[in-house]
């Protein structure tokens, strides 16, 4: 018996952690625009998702997903027989070029496409071709990756197999191809945000689906990933955000004289000559792009994220100075999941919503007030009542600017200031002293604001102190968020370069 032999591999980019030393950077300070994936997870994306799951985790789905499968058919407008389950659109390539296409001949349109189809010929010994009409099997990856067009749809001999992971983003679909034999590919890795997940299906014929399924594993999706589609599908979709995003960086990159294709997916791709150096001179400012032959491909996050990749690429090709980048940090437990940026000084540019609408409004006013720029963003179990929420979402504030102040080397220190509201009056004295500290005097409080300061405190390592009172608890609260806010300002001015401690470090 002759030994296996191994064959070509696929290749993934390096990790964070190999792209950080290469550089000299930190591995939380690396972007990636190499994967074309959603900018954040998808709000159903909780743990307590998974809870069901995780309750039946020692059994077996005897019914196959009958639940996610019925869902997903409902979507569509097309029988639960029609759907098949796999990990990912990668499972169905690899296994279709098998079952279609062993020892045989497989073609892609357009002909620069997904190198999955490659490897996938690969592993069925077929080779591949580049006349559709000629082969067993056909790939049409529609929207394309890597170039973003929509290319038209052949009619072949063949089995026709039409690849829609980006069909979100460009608004059409061909399932009416299905009743004349062809099979569609989706995924929930892309426009759901759930690439970790690895969950595809297929769509096709019954006769075709019990094809595919009789040569599939048995349940290769995990309960888990299944619970996390099925969640995901309880919310309409809705890219328009990126879309629109999308549209804006390519006319940014219009302006760096860089001249991306009409895209229908959430990535652009720019053709160029030696896009290999580019790559690495954009690596060094922490930011990962994907590089092909003949152009260079750039995944669309949201405004934050594709700024710090516009900056990098003015720096490259304009030599202009790097700005401070936001730190970047995720917290996630199994109440909540939450997401921040945070530049610190910045320009008041703040954005917070968790969901918890009053105590997102005063975090908003602390960093605004504190001249800072600020995203947070995500999810809690407000069911349960705010506490969870708001101690995580002051707890992930304080661990980012924990994170932003770094060894406190310049800083003023210590901080004070006294905000009126009306009736209110709220006294806030900080010290960034290292050391986590906080004696807080809300009266009335409107329930979490002593502890979300106190939470601030811990994971900032700060010295604080308020003191505020008066009639309407909001007013109260709100003096109290504006006045730390307005003393974290003062505190966070610079007055050299020394460390403010006899000591030498805080």
């Amino acid at each position: 018996m002759s030994k296996p032999v191994a064959l070509e591999a696929y290749q993934w980019p390096p990790s964070n952690e190999v792209i950080a030393a290469k550089v000299g950077l930190d591995p939380r300070s690396i972007l990636r625009f190499d994967g074309n994936v959603a900018a954040t997870p998808p709000a159903s994306a909780r743990p307590a998702a998974l809870a069901r799951a995780l309750a039946d985790v020692n059994e077996y789905d005897r019914s196959r997903y009958f639940t996610l499968r019925e869902a997903i058919a409902a979507r569509h407008g097309v029988g639960v027989d029609q759907v098949a389950l796999g990990a990912g659109s990668d499972e169905f390539i690899v296994l279709l070029a098998r079952i279609f296409a062993e020892g045989g001949t497989i073609a892609t349109v357009p002909a620069f496409s997904y190198s999955m189809y490659r490897y996938a010929a690969i592993m069925a010994e077929a080779t591949i071709i580049d006349d559709p009409q000629r082969a067993d099997l056909v790939f049409v990856c529609r929207p394309n990756n890597p170039t973003g067009e929509l290319p038209d749809i052949p009619d072949v001999p063949g089995q026709l197999i039409i690849d829609e992971a980006y069909a979100d983003y460009a608004g059409v679909d061909a399932l009416d191809r299905v009743d004349g034999g062809a099979i569609v590919l989706r995924t929930f890795s892309k426009a759901y945000g759930l690439a970790g997940a690895r969950v595809g299906y297929s769509i096709a014929s019954p006769e075709l689906t019990a094809v595919i399924t009789s040569r599939q594993a048995p349940l290769s999706v995990s309960s888990l990933s299944a619970s996390l589609a099925l969640a995901a599908l309880a919310t309409p979709i809705d890219v328009s955000a990126q879309i629109a995003e999308r549209e804006r960086l390519a006319t940014e990159l219009e302006s760096l004289g860089l001249t991306p294709l009409k895209s229908y997916t959430n990535f652009l791709f720019m053709p160029m000559e030696k896009p290999e150096q580019l790559v690495d001179q954009l690596m060094v400012h922490g930011v990962v792009v994907r590089a092909y032959e003949g152009g260079l491909r750039i995944s669309v996050k949201d405004q934050i994220d594709d700024d710090t990749l516009l900056d990098a690429l003015r720096a490259v090709l304009r030599g202009e100075a790097m700005p401070s980048q936001p730190v970047r940090h995720r917290r996630a437990t199994a109440e909540t999941l939450l997401s921040v940026r945070l530049r610190v000084p910045g320009e008041g540019r703040v954005y917070v919503n968790t969901g918890s609408g009053f105590y997102d409004h005063m975090l908003t006013q602390l960093a605004f007030h504190g001249g800072m720029d600020l995203r947070l963003e995500g999810v809690g179990d407000l069911e349960t009542g705010d506490h969870h929420t708001v101690e995580d979402m002051m707890r992930t504030f304080g661990e980012a600017l924990d994170q932003a102040l770094g060894d406190r080397r310049g800083l003023t220190r210590y901080g004070e200031a006294r905000v009126p509201m009306d009736e209110a009056l709220a006294h806030a004295v900080v010290d960034l002293s290292g050391r986590a500290t906080a004696n807080i005097a809300i009266n009335p409080d409107p329930g979490m604001a002593a502890h979300a300061f106190e939470s601030l405190a811990q994971t900032a390592r700060i010295t604080l102190h308020v003191t505020a009172t008066g009639e309407n608890a909001h007013h109260v609260a709100e003096a109290a968020f504006k006045a730390v806010g307005r003393a974290l300002a003062q505190a966070l001015t610079r007055d050299g370069s020394l460390v403010r401690s006899t000591k030498g470090s805080l």
